[in-house]
């Protein structure tokens, strides 16, 4: 098994030298159809600037023309091999991620169970589910849903029960009103729909990009499903402290000194903005947001792309001693909840 590794890797390596012999064709001749790419990997615009390539991941060979995931922080280190054209995929220096006493680098992918994939990123730990997080409303076909775990299997499936099982009964909101069977059937579900929104959860991270969710069935199919926003609670390295007036302890809601452009994986936002943040406490209080909006933004990729996200404007924030835990998505409390947010168009 370990003489076939460098075997494929001397023959990827041939591969990408025959590809960067190539000149770039004007116009761009790209295939109809994007390549499917493996789970997690990005596309990338090729060498020329042409046509949407898999991105090559940390420790593959690249090249001008194969380009590495840069939305991971992924450059192409043309020191490392002997071959000056052919290079590997490197993590920029950034800090590492500490999940459960395990350290992984910036740039690294992982996966701390078979339900999640992760990625480091400059010491922020980001994850995907791997199961779908679909959530059922009872039918009259299926009155009493639940999630069955199935031996051997990593995610859970839905059964239908038709009565109620105490020990194995997992609830679901009751999103329905009751219709005469005298009456019409509506042509739509979200006619008789009940809407109903949990609050959004604590964000991902305690600096820099995260992402907060909640459940709600408000859609055309009155269907409980999960919304995500990215949320930025303050800048990484921000020296915040110096902001703190004379005699007091804490700064709560500082603004941003000038505008800036959000960054999501190496997109940035179109417009610019000058965003509230979570301050600082030095009696070991933290801040959190208390009120906040949300609102559409805008971002443009390197390769053209364009896309529009959810995210949370920060209003206010409070500080207290119910502090989440840092650089661990898994870890953020619960506990503590934010009001009064709603959306907006900015």
């Amino acid at each position: 098994m370990s003489e076939k590794k460098p075997v494929r890797l001397w023959l990827l390596l041939i591969t990408i030298s025959l590809t960067m012999a190539q000149d770039c064709s004007q116009p761009c001749d790209c295939p109809s159809d994007t390549p499917p790419c493996p789970f997690g990997t990005s596309l990338v615009l090729d060498g020329c600037g042409c046509c949407k390539v898999c991105a090559r991941q940390q420790g593959e060979p690249c090249s001008t023309q194969e380009s590495c995931d840069h939305h991971k922080g992924l450059y192409c280190d043309f020191a490392v091999l002997s071959d000056t054209e052919v290079g590997i995929c490197t993590a920029q220096d950034g800090q590492t991620c500490d999940l459960g006493g395990v350290i992984y680098r910036s740039g690294e992918t992982f996966q701390p169970s078979c339900k999640h994939h992760c990625v480091c990123m400059n010491g922020e730990i980001g994850c995907v589910p791997t199961c779908a997080n679909d959530v059922w409303l009872p039918t009259p076909d299926c009155p009493y849903p639940r999630r069955f775990q199935i031996p051997g299997k990593c995610c859970d499936e839905w059964i239908c029960d038709q009565t109620p099982q105490d020990h194995l009964f997992e609830s679901a909101m009751a999103v329905f009103r009751q219709v005469s069977a005298r009456g019409p059937v509506p042509e739509s579900p979200r006619v008789n729909c009940i809407v109903q929104t949990t609050e959004w959860s604590e964000c991902s991270a305690t600096c820099g990009m995260g992402i907060s969710s909640r459940i709600t069935n408000d859609n055309d199919r009155c269907q409980l499903g999960r919304q995500t926003r990215i949320c930025l609670i303050r800048p990484c390295n921000a020296d915040q402290e110096k902001d703190i007036k004379v005699g007091k302890k804490c700064v709560r809601t500082p603004k941003a000194h000038r505008n800036m452009r959000f960054e999501l994986s190496g997109c940035f936002s179109t417009r610019l903005y000058k965003p509230k943040f979570c301050g600082v406490c030095t009696d070991k209080r933290c801040c959190t947001p208390h009120t906040t909006i949300t609102a559409e933004v805008e971002f443009r990729c390197p390769e053209g792309d364009v896309f529009k996200k959810k995210m949370m404007f920060i209003k206010t924030c409070s500080c207290h001693h119910d502090c989440p835990q840092d650089n661990d998505i898994f870890l953020a409390s619960n506990t503590r909840r934010m009001i009064g947010d709603y959306e907006n168009e900015m």
